[in-house]
């Protein structure tokens, strides 16, 4: 790629007149040889999954196979769809379909990790939201993930994207700012407007730990996906409105990286901590696993769940 950091991701589409999705295409494209066309058709067919995971998921009838997780989301869209929403409709929906796509990844279907297995929901809460709410193409959206891919090549070669490596503030904290970033773009904001969304939206989720009850990509995985969604909402419209991220972005993605490295072992997905060790948690472990203190036979985070692309 011809960027390492957003600021020079941001000077590139200013220099050249380009989106941050076209300068991804463009890069992709010349990485792999590929045409652009190829490149994008691909990103289609990755959008079609999100969706449908979406669409899966809102239907309730997912359960994951520890039992522990299942029909959340259709309990929130069908709160909001009776104009109870606190949020407002369009948050809520978002937040819904976030839901969604986390609860099929624990019921072992098939996502798209984005960045990680961990983080599926956010930026297809976001986007399939947004283009039900704004009426866009599916052009728009594959656009966006080009937008957001940009975003996340950045953060995952100057921080972490792996819960086990910087927390959860590395998994759902860069799925909120790439979600973000890609809003602001889709919305048509500038390059500069979504690299202060990305700031915006990873200082509000640094120190976040990752404590996955049971070593399961469940609790509290799947409740922050929705929380998340909403977050990257609120980061793009602050971006949008000309609030400014006051730390650049790149700087925050270091600061990211120095939590990450600091944080205790237990706190980085090993479920030797937080949550996962408190008495309930405990209990749900020997519950799922016996007497046996760790869960058996769980890869890492990016493994774990459903079926992946």
């Amino acid at each position: 790629m011809r960027f390492a950091s957003l600021a020079q991701l941001r000077k590139l589409c200013e220099d050249e007149g380009e989106t941050i999705a076209g300068i991804m295409i463009a890069d992709q494209a010349r990485e792999s040889g590929a045409a652009e066309e190829q490149v994008v058709k691909q990103m289609t067919v990755y959008y079609q999954v999100m969706k449908e995971a979406v669409r899966k998921g809102v239907q309730g009838g997912t359960r994951s196979r520890s039992g522990l997780t299942g029909g959340d989301a259709k309990r929130v869209g069908d709160y909001a769809a009776a104009g109870e929403s606190s949020l407002g409709g369009e948050a809520a929906t978002a937040m819904a379909y976030a839901l969604a796509v986390s609860e099929v990844n624990a019921s072992m279907g098939r996502i798209i990790a984005t960045p990680t297995a961990g983080s599926c929901g956010i930026i297809p809460g976001v986007f399939v939201s947004s283009q039900e709410r704004f009426g866009w193409d599916d052009d728009v959206l594959v656009r966006g993930l080009f937008a957001a891919g940009a975003i996340g090549y950045v953060i995952a070669n100057n921080s972490f994207v792996s819960g086990a490596e910087g927390g959860c503030q590395a998994e759902v904290g860069s799925a909120i700012g790439m979600a973000a970033g890609a809003l602001v773009e889709m919305r048509c904001g500038t390059a500069e407007q979504a690299m202060h969304a990305v700031g915006l939206a990873l200082k509000n989720s640094l120190g976040l730990i990752c404590d996955p009850v049971a070593g399961l990509v469940e609790i509290p995985c799947i409740v922050r996906n929705g929380f998340g969604a909403v977050t990257a909402l609120a980061a793009a419209d602050m971006a949008l409105a000309g609030v400014r991220s006051a730390i650049p972005s790149d700087e925050v993605i270091g600061v990211m990286l120095e939590v990450g490295s600091a944080m205790p072992e237990k706190h980085r997905e090993t479920a030797k901590g937080g949550l996962a060790q408190t008495p309930t948690g405990r209990r749900i472990m020997k519950e799922l696993y016996g007497n046996k203190n760790e869960p058996k036979d769980e890869p890492k985070d990016e493994q774990k769940g459903g079926e992946q692309e």
